[in-house]
């Protein structure tokens, strides 16, 4: 039989409460100090690691006073048992939560921490977590003395019929592990398909892909749609890219002239505008005598892709400029065309894509 319940019993199991409880307290205000100096550190994994010891030590450190006090108490066998069974299911739910978000913020501290990996998709963060507290709940269950066994066998009956019920979510699924995997995109990527859309890649899920237009419009593509589709991403292997752009000067122009001054405007605008790449060498390559003009490609590095438009455009900005005060004449297209009215031929001049006549003659 058990002894009665004396005062020095609730005494001593006040004790361990308190004790529980300022150990709590004491644990939780120093990890709050360490949690400041991880903070200064470059790797972000040691402030993962000290925020879930913030939520695990000071409850573990309650759960132990309770237990303590339990232990003093004059309670029969049946209820001791109830009363640590329920502390262990207590803890494990909390150290599985809190191992769930330090995994998941390790594979998250991880992936933006190396290039070519998924620096913020959430697919394999999600994947993490749900593993992680799909075994905690086992662990509860097996603590509570309920066989895992027929669940887990139930769950693999019950697998198969929902994998056949959801072909299309997993093939999404699987689709956006492959494409994370094979690193053909990642998130910060600049993508266009062969159906038209293009933008940047803010995430890819455990469903869909969202890219980001320029326009700040969000476009949501499912993942395998994205893996059947003809991509073309301007991020990889390399960020920085080169454009053209195409220019022409009248046949009376002095090229060599004209390419020194070019490859000025290049080399000026390549140091003073953001975006674009100090280090490239101006390239101009003359390629057309056409009707009215020579033409030349000018090629340009710019940093990425949105940066091409702020950078053709000072460039061209800057090259029409230089022209003008250079004597540099860039023509516009003209032809000539002749009327014929009766016995007379009037030619006029249509310059541009505008019809604007020119000198008119009767022969």
């Amino acid at each position: 039989m058990n002894r009665a319940l004396t005062l020095d019993d609730l005494v001593l199991a006040g004790i361990a409460v308190a004790a529980g409880l300022v150990l709590a307290f004491m644990s939780r205000t120093l990890l709050r100090w360490l949690a400041k100096h991880a903070k200064r550190t470059r790797w972000s994994g040691d402030d993962v690691i000290v925020d879930a010891l913030r939520s695990v030590v000071p409850w573990a450190a309650i759960a132990g006073g309770a237990a303590a006090a339990a232990a003093v108490l004059p309670l029969t066998r049946t209820v001791q048992r109830h009363v640590n069974q329920a502390l262990e299911v207590w803890l494990i739910v909390v150290v599985t939560f809190s191992a769930a978000r330090v995994i998941a913020g390790l594979v998250r501290s991880v992936t933006q921490s190396r290039s070519g990996v998924a620096g913020s998709a959430t697919i394999f963060v999600n994947i993490t977590r749900v593993l992680v507290l799909a075994i905690g709940f086992l662990v509860v269950l097996q603590t509570l003395g309920i066989s895992i066994a027929p669940l887990l066998t139930a769950l693999g009956v019950g697998g198969l019929a929902v994998a056949l019920a959801l072909q299309d979510t997993l093939a999404n699924l699987f689709a956006g592990v492959h494409i994370l995997a094979s690193k053909t995109v990642q998130p910060g990527d600049y993508i266009r398909l062969s159906s038209g859309e293009e933008g940047y890649v803010v995430d890819i899920n455990w469903r869909q892909t969202t890219v980001r237009q320029l326009s700040n419009n969000l476009v949501v593509i499912p993942n395998g749609q994205l893996a059947k589709a003809n991509m073309t991403n301007f991020t990889r292997p390399e960020q920085e890219l080169t454009v053209l752009v195409q220019a022409g000067v009248s046949y009376d122009s002095d090229l060599e002239h004209v390419e020194r001054v070019t490859a000025e405007v290049v080399t000026e605008v390549m140091t003073e505008v953001t975006g674009a790449v100090p280090e490239h060498e101006p390239a101009i390559r003359f390629h057309t005598f056409g009707d009215s003009r020579i033409g030349f490609t000018v090629i340009l590095g710019v940093g990425e892709f949105s940066d091409q438009y702020r950078i053709k455009h000072e460039f061209i900005k800057r090259l029409h400029r230089r022209y003008r005060e250079e004597g540099i004449r860039i023509p516009a297209p003209a032809r000539t065309v002749s009327l014929q009215q009766g016995t007379a031929v009037i030619p006029q001049q249509r310059s541009g894509q505008g019809a604007v006549p020119g000198p008119q003659s009767t022969e």
